[in-house]
C-alpha cells in the first residue's frame, strides 16, 4: 500500500523542496520579521501603570476546564506537579498552557487561590522564559484582566504595574513572523488591555491591528481562515471577550465603531459555528482539531445571547467545507482549498476527507490530533493516510512536513456544489487527477472517486472506534446497524489504528483500505434485517 515519507526520513534534498515550496507562500513581511527576531530580542522592562487603569464591567465569560488542584496541573490529559513556569517535562505546549493562565477562569478555584498565583507569577518573572513569548504573554494579559475586572477588590499597584509592562512588552514583540491566529491573539489582547488601562496613546494601534486581523481571517461565510473548527471556537471565544468589553466600558472617543465592527464579526462567526455543528453540538474535528480545548458550541451560543447578539446560520462556501443531510445521515466533507496560504500551520493533507453521522452517532472519523511534538506520530496524524480519502502511491495530497510546515499544496477545482450533491477534483498526485463526489440521498451516502490514467490509489476509511466491523467475502463491510457496498475495488483490508479525539488519548478503531484502479464507490446504507 505504500509508505508514506516524513521530514524525519526523506533525503536532504527532498527536504530543502519542501523548505522552498513553503517559503514561496510566505509573506515578505513574515520573511523579514522572522531575520529580525533573531537580531534583536525585545527586552522587559518594568513600568508602572496608568494612574487612571480601572477595572472592567463585565458580562460573565465562558468558566474555563479545571486544570488545577492544589499544586498539580493538568493539560492535554497530562498531569504533573508545578515546578516552575518553565516547566517543558510534556513539552512546549504543557508549558504554554500553563503560562496562559486560562485556569485563572476554572470556577472551583477560589479568589484567594487565583490571586496567589498571580502573586506567585510576578514574584517569579524575573526568572521566567516560556511565559514572556508573545502569545502566551497575549492571552495571560486578557486572563489578568478579566479576573481583576470580575474581583475589582483585589486590584493593587503591583499587579497593574506587572500587567502593564507585560502589554508593553507584547506591543513591541507581535507576531509578525508569523501572522494568522497568533498575530490575532495579539490584537485581542492589546485591545482588552488598552481598555483596561485607558491607554489612550496605544489604543489606536491595537484598534487599527484588530480590524485588521479580522477583516483578514474571519472569510464572507464567517469561518476562520485556517479552517480548523476548534480553532474558530477559540478565536469565537476570544472575540466575544473583546466585544464584551467594548461593549460595556466605553473609554475612547469614536469607540462605538470598533464595537458595531466586533459585533458584525462576531455574529458571523457565529452563523459558521451553528452551520458546522453537529446536531449533537459537537464539531468535525478537520485539520487540527481536538475534544477538550475550545469552549464547546453551546457555551459560545450562551455567552453570545448573555451579550445580545443575534445571528443566522451562514452557508458554508470559502472555508471549503459543505454540509451534507438527509434523514439519519449527516456529513462534513472537505472540497476547499487552503486558504490561509501563509499560514497552513493547522492545515492537514486532508483534501476530500469527511465525516459521517447516523443519528447523531459518529460512523466514519477524522483520527484527530494527539500532539504538537515534532513526532512521527504528528506527521501521520497530519498525512492523508491519517483521513477519509485517497492516497495515491503513498503520498500526501499535499506536502505537510515538519510539525507544522506545508510545501506544495493540493488546489481544488468545485465541479458540481448542489445541497445533496458535491464533486470536486484536485491535483495533489500529479499527474494523476484525483476527482471525488459526494452524494446523499434517500437513506444513503455515496462516495464515488476517480483517478486518471487508471491508476491505483488506496481509500481509507476510519470507522468510530465503538463500531463492530466486519469484512463480508463480497468485499462488502458491516459496521454494527449500517452496511457499505464497495464498488470496483481490487482489494479491501481491515487494520486497527489508533485515533485521538483528545491531546495524548488514543482509542482504537478499525480503519479500511481499499485498493482500486481508476474508479471505485462506496455506499453507506442501513442494514435491514435480512442482510
Amino acid at each position: 500500500m505504500g509508505t508514506l515519507r516524513t521530514s524525519l526520513t526523506v533525503p536532504y534534498m527532498t527536504k530543502f523542496r519542501f523548505i522552498l515550496h513553503t517559503l514561496i507562500h510566505l509573506r515578505f513581511r513574515q520573511i523579514a520579521y522572522q531575520i529580525l527576531r533573531r537580531l534583536h530580542k525585545v527586552k522587559y522592562v518594568e513600568l508602572e501603570a496608568p494612574a487612571d487603569c480601572a477595572p472592567l464591567s463585565l458580562v460573565r465569560p465562558i468558566d474555563k476546564p479545571i486544570c488545577v488542584e492544589g499544586e498539580t496541573f493538568c493539560f492535554l490529559n497530562l498531569s504533573a506537579r508545578f515546578t516552575g513556569w518553565n516547566d517543558k517535562g510534556y513539552g512546549s505546549l504543557w508549558a504554554y498552557n500553563l503560562n496562559y493562565m486560562d485556569w485563572l477562569g476554572q470556577p472551583n478555584l477560589s479568589v484567594e487561590e487565583r490571586l496567589g498565583w498571580i502573586e506567585r507569577y510576578v514574584e517569579d518573572f524575573p526568572n521566567v522564559i516560556v511565559g514572556r513569548a508573545p502569545y502566551p504573554t497575549a492571552l495571560r494579559i486578557i486572563n489578568w484582566v478579566k479576573f481583576f475586572s470580575l474581583h475589582p477588590d483585589q486590584q493593587a499597584s503591583r499587579y497593574d504595574n506587572a500587567l502593564y509592562s507585560q502589554l508593553r512588552l507584547l506591543s513591541s514583540n507581535l507576531e509578525y513572523h508569523l501572522l494568522g491566529n497568533h498575530l490575532l491573539e495579539d490584537a485581542f489582547s492589546l485591545f482588552i488591555g488598552t481598555l483596561y488601562f485607558s491607554d489612550t496613546a496605544l489604543y489606536p494601534k491595537a484598534k487599527t491591528l484588530l480590524q485588521e486581523e479580522l477583516t483578514e481571517q474571519i472569510l464572507p461565510d464567517g469561518a476562520h481562515f485556517e479552517q480548523s473548527p476548534m480553532y474558530h471556537c477559540i478565536m469565537l471565544d476570544r472575540l466575544l471577550d473583546a466585544y464584551n468589553v467594548s461593549l460595556h466600558n466605553p473609554r475612547f472617543q469614536h469607540q462605538q465603531e470598533a464595537t458595531d465592527f466586533l459585533r458584525i464579526k462576531a455574529e458571523q462567526m457565529l452563523g459558521h459555528l451553528q452551520a458546522i455543528t453537529y446536531s449533537d453540538g459537537s464539531i468535525p474535528l478537520l485539520n487540527d482539531s481536538a475534544e477538550g480545548i475550545a469552549p464547546l458550541p453551546s457555551e459560545l451560543f450562551d455567552y453570545a445571547k448573555r451579550l445580545g447578539l443575534t445571528w443566522q446560520q451562514q452557508p458554508m462556501r470559502e472555508v471549503g467545507y459543505r454540509r451534507l443531510q438527509d434523514g439519519n445521515w449527516e456529513a462534513v466533507v472537505d472540497v476547499g482549498n487552503i486558504v490561509a496560504t501563509y499560514q497552513c500551520g493547522h492545515t492537514h493533507a486532508d483534501t476530500f476527507t469527511y465525516e459521517l453521522r447516523r443519528n447523531g452517532q459518529p460512523v466514519v472519523v477524522d483520527t484527530g490530533i494527539s500532539t504538537y511534538e515534532k513526532t512521527a506520530r504528528r506527521l501521520y496524524e497530519r498525512g492523508t493516510m491519517a483521513h477519509n480519502t485517497v492516497s495515491v502511491g503513498g503520498k500526501n495530497s499535499s506536502e505537510v512536513w515538519s510539525g507544522f510546515r506545508v510545501g506544495k499544496r493540493a488546489k481544488v477545482n468545485i465541479l458540481k456544489d448542489e445541497a445533496s450533491e458535491v464533486t470536486a477534483r484536485h491535483n495533489g498526485f500529479k499527474p494523476v487527477v484525483h476527482e471525488r463526489g459526494f452524494q446523499i440521498s434517500n437513506g444513503t451516502f455515496i462516495v464515488e472517486d476517480c483517478l486518471t490514467s487508471q491508476a491505483e490509489g488506496i481509500s481509507i476509511i476510519h470507522f468510530a472506534p465503538s463500531l463492530n466491523v466486519q469484512l463480508n467475502e463480497d468485499m462488502s463491510i458491516i459496521a454494527d446497524g449500517v452496511i457499505l457496498s464497495i464498488y470496483g475495488a481490487e482489494d479491501v483490508q481491515l487494520t486497527k489504528e489508533k485515533v485521538s479525539k483528545r491531546y495524548n488519548l488514543f482509542e482504537e478503531a478499525t480503519t479500511a483500505h481499499i485498493r482500486f484502479k481508476g474508479k471505485m464507490k462506496y455506499v453507506f446504507s442501513i442494514k435491514t434485517s435480512k442482510e
